[in-house]
């Protein structure tokens, strides 16, 4: 948990995704977000977060993850938005875009 805070805890934006090996959509999301990191290179850091090695992180209140995949953006600890499901990798990029300075 210690580390998860110091890695959220950036001044670069961080997008967390929760999933699962067994998640079907979690499958369809990974070359989506490859594509984002991609895109936006150093601006953004990406991690993932396997729901069922981090069962703890995964039933922090501050975090609530019920379904996966569910993707939280952080900047200096703050989560600035989460949304669950697939998303086009467009959307991803707006949404990171509209909170970076």
């Amino acid at each position: 948990m210690d580390s998860f805070n110091t890695l959220i805890n950036s001044k670069e934006p961080v997008l967390v995704d929760f999933f699962a090996t067994w998640c079907g959509p979690c499958k369809m999301l990974a070359p989506i977000l490859k594509e984002v990191k991609d895109t936006l290179g150093d601006g953004i850091r990406i991690i993932k977060i396997d729901v069922d090695k981090n069962q703890a992180l995964m039933s922090n209140p501050q975090f609530q993850v019920k379904g996966v995949p569910t993707l939280m953006l952080f900047q200096n600890g703050k989560m600035l938005w989460r949304q669950s499901g697939v998303m086009p990798k467009e959307e991803i990029i707006r949404t990171i875009n509209s909170f970076r300075q």
